[in-house]
């Protein structure tokens, strides 16, 4: 049986056509956000850790150790010296320990803490309050900003506004100089710098991270965290009900609306919060925290201060926003010990353990040997079989070391020439040496030696296993 179905005439459907007239001015690429400067438990916590942390970045580069930079990412000469240790391109394995171990640390504290690495230790928040910090001395509080953009341009705002960015040029110079410093000699580097004498490269790499500087903390700020930085995006994939996050207690809150400090809230049928928009205005971002979870919170704690200064003022109990969990705002009980937390915790663990097993075993020292390709081997006058081999030695030491060379693998063997050689720290010692063994002692065609390259005093010793060949 067919079923005949009933189709609409054309005329009839309704199509939206937009008016070309009619154009809305309320669409921004992006809204400035004035950040109200803010006192509390938090700030002052974030302040002081970011102030080791910079304090940190400042001074490492100038320590030294045995006389030298004590860090030092020489990419020019592929060379990482960290104090007492130098990585090579052939220790690969150890970086790719430290960036393994890192992840899962991020991984491990996120999902126990939320985006706290955001909040108090990612350097874009560092430099942005710190730029932040200038931008209030030179141009007053929020409001005081607000009216000094609006107003016409004067003398009084070419000096503040030129006072704002001198300020963030010279701290972007010196962050880009510093940065740089680990890659290249520092002294020489601030020196030559600021003599006009510096490369080309290091001038081009101070001023490109300048430029970075002043453009991430001083212009694109929020932008950084909420359209570019791919952790924003991906954290929500670690975050449960258990993750410590800041939240707004929607049912102790709502419904909000101002009110006296004197009126009783359950009397006007309100609850506490008092629409105030402190949360707001505080926030770097610029997000509302009342909103709930957001990818743009960056868990710093600003909103906590501002809201629990409110409630001190409206004498009310503190904790309306907070550091809390979605099941603690259900009315559960915060789970610390989870599979999720847990696994993240022992893989770390274990990487971890890999990370020191391969520094402690690393020896700074490695050792290739060629064997001759023009001549299988030859007899010499004794009728001894002869093999020549070419000694690759890189010391990987951040000393000159003189080594000794001997083989192992026959009974009967002896290297004919030198025995020894000096190479200097970082750098590849190239010894050809003829090894002959006993003609009684070579009984098959190819047969296996192996050669050892120790230092003086006995501490480095590495081997290498070679082909001896015959008739």
């Amino acid at each position: 049986m067919e079923q005949k179905i009933e189709v609409q005439p054309a005329e009839k459907v309704k199509i939206h056509r937009p008016d070309p007239n009619k154009r809305s001015n309320d669409y921004s690429p992006r809204n400035r956000i004035y950040v109200r400067d803010v006192k509390g438990t938090f700030e002052w916590f974030r302040r002081g850790f970011g102030f080791i942390l910079l304090a940190l970045f400042a001074i490492l580069p100038w320590l030294q150790w045995n006389g030298e930079q004590a860090i030092l990412l020489d990419i020019m000469e592929q060379r990482f010296r960290i104090f007492g240790l130098t990585l090579w391109p052939q220790d690969f394995t150890i970086l790719a320990w430290i960036f393994i171990v890192a992840a899962f640390a991020l991984f491990f504290i996120t999902t126990l803490y939320g985006r706290v690495w955001c909040g108090y230790m990612c350097p874009q928040t560092t430099w942005t309050f710190m730029f932040m910090w200038f931008e209030k001395k030179f141009e007053g509080s929020r409001n005081q900003r607000i009216t000094l953009d609006r107003r016409p341009w004067d003398l009084d705002k070419f000096l503040r506004k030129a006072g704002k960015h001198t300020s963030w040029v010279i701290l972007s110079l010196l962050t880009a100089m510093t940065f740089v410093g680990y890659f290249t000699d520092v002294r020489e580097l601030f020196t030559q710098f600021w003599t006009f004498d510096a490369g080309f490269w290091a001038t081009f790499s101070v001023l490109f991270f300048a430029f970075c500087t002043y453009g991430n903390a001083g212009y694109m700020r929020e932008i950084m965290c909420t359209h570019m930085c791919p952790y924003a995006r991906f954290q929500s994939a670690m975050f449960d009900q258990d993750t410590v996050t800041v939240s707004y207690d929607a049912k102790r809150g709502e419904p909000r609306g101002g009110r006296s400090r004197k009126k009783d809230p359950k009397e006007l049928g309100l609850g506490d919060c008092i629409d105030c928009y402190m949360c707001v205005q505080v926030c770097p971002t610029g997000i509302d925290i009342r909103n709930g979870l957001q990818y743009e919170c960056i868990n710093c704690g600003a909103c906590v201060d501002a809201c629990n200064d409110v409630m001190d003022k409206m004498n009310y109990p503190r904790g309306l926003i907070s550091y809390t969990t979605e099941r603690n705002l259900q009315g559960g009980r915060t789970r610390k010990l989870r599979f999720k937390a847990v696994g993240y915790f022992i893989v770390m663990v274990v990487m971890l353990v890999a990370l020191v097993w391969d520094i402690a075993t690393r020896v700074p020292l490695q050792v290739d040997v060629l064997r001759d390709r023009n001549q299988l081997y030859s007899i010499n006058m004794d009728g001894w079989v002869q093999n020549v081999f070419t000694l690759k030695i890189l010391n990987k030491s951040q000393h000159t070391q003189t080594y000794h060379i001997r083989a192992e693998g026959f009974a009967r063997s002896a290297i004919i020439g030198a025995d020894t050689i000096t190479v200097r720290a970082g750098e590849v010692g190239t010894l050809p040496i003829t090894l002959a063994v006993h003609p009684d002692d070579v009984t098959e065609r190819v047969q296996d030696v192996t050669f050892i390259v120790t230092n003086e005093d006995g501490t480095i010793q590495e081997s290498h296993v070679s082909r001896f060949l015959s008739d």
